[in-house]
């Protein structure tokens, strides 16, 4: 027992790696290993033996695994030390440049319109972008007939055969949100609700995945004079001019009554948007008065409240004042658009401060 104690300790103490010492570790203290297979041997001997042979082996194994953790260790700290050796820095150096993250064009303008309004007074809401078929259609007056509720259309949440339950879909606009607020906090009431929308359709400006902002304001004494000058100081806020002009035409919205989509004069002197002045005129947005129906789905009495409602697409506002062209590109995860479109991080907007760059 001394020879084969000996013989290890020197093995040990001359493995030149981890490796050789796993190996050592199996032949000597492994389920097959030469002092393993002793302690085996117990059961043959005689009481006796067993009393002194026991012991010994005991204390033989102990060392044994004692050796091997101590050169473990030590051959752990010399590879450590080594690396310390060949891997250093020298911090004299110059750094790698790095490049700064940048504000997605959706990110910002949203940013953008959330801080005019909250200067008149318009608080943020939210809601959720899976509605039931009631919140996105039923309670905003859009009758069952409406093309809008047909499937080409609108994403449908799948349902399996027979099942009588509303069926839900991908919100097709914001408004559901104005629905879940009335209820909510009742009146008088003055939200925006910017979002992501779904609609069945994909072209240079028209995506399946879209982004909306959509404003209400209900109290007892509100007519389309409020909405006018709510939108004129929208857009000149937003577009950082002196003056604007609009014009509203007559239409129809099944949630507001009466409806008018709204244009603003502009021209477009070498491609480029100019906002206020001009002999065109572009639409922007649709507006109008708050369907009583659309009150009452509120539990808003409208026979005391009124109010007027407005929704624009974030990313056609966008395309417009930043003279992005193709809709997609928002999309499309190209780092190089989105480093010559994009803001940078710290650059928030605020009226005092200006929007944009």
């Amino acid at each position: 027992m001394d020879d084969l104690r000996q013989t290890y300790i020197d093995l040990i103490a001359n493995a030149p790696d981890e490796a050789t010492l796993e190996d050592l570790r199996l032949r000597a203290v492994g389920k097959k290993g030469e002092i393993s297979l002793k302690m085996r041997e117990l059961g043959k001997m005689t009481a006796e033996e067993r009393q002194v042979a026991g012991p010994a082996l005991n204390a033989l194994k102990d060392e044994i695994n004692s050796a091997l953790a101590a050169k473990k260790s030590a051959l752990e700290n010399a590879a450590l030390d080594e690396r310390l050796r060949s891997e250093w820095l020298d911090v004299t150096l110059p750094s790698r440049p790095r490049r700064a993250g940048t504000i997605h064009p959706i990110s910002q303008v949203t940013e953008e319109v959330s801080a005019i309004f909250a200067d008149m007074g318009f608080a943020v809401a939210e809601g959720p972008q899976i509605e039931s078929d009631w919140y996105n259609f039923d309670a905003l007056n859009i009758p069952g007939h409406h093309p809008a509720r047909a499937e080409m259309d609108t994403f449908y949440t799948h349902r399996a055969e027979g099942d009588e339950r509303p069926p839900h879909v991908l919100r097709t606009h914001t408004s559901p949100v104005q629905i879940r607020s009335m209820q909510d906090q009742g009146a008088p009431i003055r939200i925006i609700a910017p979002g992501r929308v779904y609609r069945a359709d994909y072209d240079m400006t028209h995506t399946p995945m879209f982004h909306q902002i959509e404003g209400l304001a209900i109290d007892k004494n509100i007519s389309m004079a409020n909405l006018k000058w709510v939108l004129e100081e929208f857009v000149k806020a937003f577009f950082e001019v002196d003056d604007v002009e609009l014009r509203f035409r007559a239409s129809h919205f099944p949630f507001t009554e009466p409806s008018a989509e709204v244009d603003i004069r502009c021209s477009w002197e070498g491609g480029t948007l100019k906002v206020g002045e001009g002999d065109d005129w572009l639409e922007i947005l649709g507006s109008g008065m708050v369907h009583p129906h659309v009150l009452r789905s509120g539990n808003v009495d409208p026979d005391v409240w009124q109010g007027f409602a407005f929704g624009m697409g974030i990313d056609r506002i966008a395309m417009l004042k930043y003279g992005i062209p193709d809709l997609r590109a928002f999309f499309d995860s190209d780092l190089r658009w989105l480093r010559h479109y994009g803001f940078a991080a710290l650059d928030v907007p605020t009226l005092r401060g200006g929007l944009s760059r």
